[in-house]
């Protein structure tokens, strides 16, 4: 009797190295892009001080508050934009093309911010300009990324590779803080120069390495459709920026025509985009694709948590520099550097639940590790309105450890659960959705933090700027004024680690006794000052993020069960709309 024996040719053999070496290749790749893009979108924040010391720019003048946000918010704001129609792109032409081209524009302009050589309003300018189109290459590698990995990763192990790749993003927001507050004060052209060796190798990687493994989805681009979402969140996002900014006698810019009509405008071409897309044969925004229950629930849960926690690390940073560590005996040019340092926890707790959780999703699905989560940070929100102004650092750590493995048990599985569930010719895509709504949240996000902490300060504020300054020997007339000027600028020298009082102050100090002067502006009296009223508008920012990660709770518990697009298809007919329900 003849025994037959397979043997495995060593050309299957040397395939199936291949496809598992190229998966960790692709992994490796996208998280360095991911990385150094998330990195750059949090290290001005803390560079700021730096950058415009260095061009020669005052940020506090109520002129050039505009210039400050642009730089801070420009980047995430053009991502937000193009994300959608670069990830529709990739799926028509190659994701890989597509995301390599974003490496060269982003080191490109990585570039040409670190060799700004002009000064004033002209270097403000150039670096907003440059920054908007850095943000372009930004755009590109996020809008790929997520999709080029599902692409390479069997659907047992997305939940890792996810995971992974979407923990060092967020890890990157908060390395960014430590990495500007260490590099900034030495040479700002540095922060923009650490990203470019990344990028060269990033680039010849992914030109090297890197294959067209997605299905690619032939059609037309719509070019209605990218006119109308660009120009209607384009408008939506500037007004959401300008309403922080003061506007005549108000203490923000909400009513402020300007505001009111880009908002408005915004809105009617969101809704004109809307309809668009139901009538064009290839749209760039698939509203279809919300029929898939785990793609809905996943990305309204997304959504929400990027609500909560986009504008959290601006309070956080602004408590720690402008109040918290000068109390404590840091000098204000040295409280960014050590506002990242003292935020590390969080970072830490991304870094520990993050692929922990990817793993579990694999196995058990998105739903109660992405609920669960949500429910943590709900819960560490609420926690911080306990914590007094002048806290106990061990508390706080502890509640930024918390959050942050709150923050990583939601994120993972909920971008493996709403890439797992989109058909392969639609991930680059899909992809782009998730991220437009994470980067459009992020925005409206810190305009909504910043709105909440301005209206705290503004009830208060000139009350106790007024009896502060009158007790230390300031004249009446003068202390009036500085009282009623906006708390826009306040707000943001607790956020850049600056002491105002001696610019606000100006002549009046030289009738004072040195010992007076001194205190006036020293590390004390300016955070004594604001504590009270920024402990305000800091509760409401919190019990806002409390709010809306109970709301994401919920919409995530709706997602279903453990779900991959296609597992049932072929066996019952279901459409992409019924599947969650069977497996739920």
């Amino acid at each position: 009797m003849a025994v037959e024996v397979n043997i495995p040719r060593v050309s299957d053999q040397g395939e199936k190295r291949h496809h598992l070496d190229y998966k960790w290749i692709a992994l490796s790749n996208t998280t360095l892009a991911v990385l150094i893009v998330t990195i750059n979108t949090s290290i001005m924040l803390i560079s700021l001080p730096d950058i415009f010391r260095g061009i020669d720019l005052n940020p506090l003048v109520a002129s050039n508050t505009g210039y400050l946000l642009w730089l801070m918010m420009g980047f995430m704001v053009v991502t937000a934009v193009l994300v959608v129609s670069f990830g529709r792109i990739g799926d028509m032409f190659g994701r890989v093309k597509v995301f390599n081209l974003g490496f060269v524009v982003f080191t490109v302009f990585s570039i040409l911010l670190s060799v700004t050589w002009m000064k004033g309003t002209s270097g403000a300018l150039w670096l907003i300009s440059m920054r908007i189109l850095q943000g372009v290459g930004g755009a590109f590698l996020f809008a790929n990324s997520s999709a080029i990995l599902t692409d390479a990763f069997p659907k047992n192990e997305r939940g890792l590779a996810l995971g992974i790749n979407n923990v060092a993003g967020i890890a990157g927001s908060f390395l960014g803080l430590v990495i500007g507050g260490l590099l900034g004060p030495v040479d700002w052209h540095l922060v923009f120069v650490v990203s470019v060796p990344f990028g060269v190798v990033g680039t010849l990687w992914a030109y090297w390495k890197l294959e067209e493994r997605g299905i690619r989805a032939k059609a037309k681009i719509d070019w209605w459709g990218n006119l109308t979402f660009a120009v209607g969140l384009i408008a939506v996002l500037v007004g959401i920026t300008y309403g922080i900014l003061p506007y005549g006698h108000h203490v923000m810019g909400w009513t402020s025509p300007f505001v009111l009509s880009t908002l408005v405008v915004g809105v009617l071409v969101l809704v004109a985009f809307a309809l668009i897309e139901t009538k064009v044969p290839a749209p760039m925004f698939r509203l279809s694709l919300f029929r898939i229950r785990a793609f809905a629930a996943g990305n309204i849960a997304s959504l929400l948590a990027s609500l909560g926690r986009g504008g959290m690390m601006f309070i956080l940073v602004i408590w720690l520099q402008g109040i918290w560590l000068p109390l404590h005996g840091y000098s204000f040019e040295s409280t960014p550097l050590w506002a990242g340092i003292y935020m590390i926890p969080l970072t830490v707790g991304f870094l520990i639940a993050g692929p922990v959780s990817g793993i579990l999703s694999d196995r058990f699905g998105a739903r109660p590790f992405a609920t669960g989560g949500m429910i943590v940070a709900a819960i560490s929100f609420l926690a911080f309105t306990i914590l007094p102004i002048n806290f106990s650092y061990t508390w706080f750590a502890l509640l930024l450890l918390v959050n942050g493995i709150a923050m990583g048990m939601f994120a993972s599985p909920n971008r493996a659960g709403i890439m797992n569930s989109l058909p392969p010719n639609q991930r680059g895509a899909g992809a782009g959705m998730v991220a437009t709504f994470q980067n459009s949240a992020m925005v409206l996000s810190i305009g909504i933090f910043f709105t909440l902490i301005i209206s705290g300060l503004a009830a208060s504020l000139p009350g106790a700027f007024y009896a502060g300054l009158t007790s230390q020997g300031i004249p009446a007339a003068s202390a009036n004024v500085i009282s009623h000027l906006p708390p826009t600028a306040t707000l943001f020298s607790a956020l850049l680690g600056y002491n105002p009082i001696q610019s606000l102050l100006g002549p009046s100090l030289a009738h004072l006794p040195a010992a007076k002067v001194a205190y006036l502006t020293g590390r004390e009296f300016f955070p004594k000052l604001i504590a009270s009223s920024f402990g305000k508008g800091l509760d409401e920012a919190f019990y806002f993020a409390f709010f809306v990660t109970v709301v994401a709770a919920l919409a995530s518990s709706l997602r279903g069960g453990k779900y991959h697009h296609g597992d049932f298809e072929e066996e019952e007919g279901l459409e992409p709309k019924d599947m969650s329900r069977k497996v739920g």
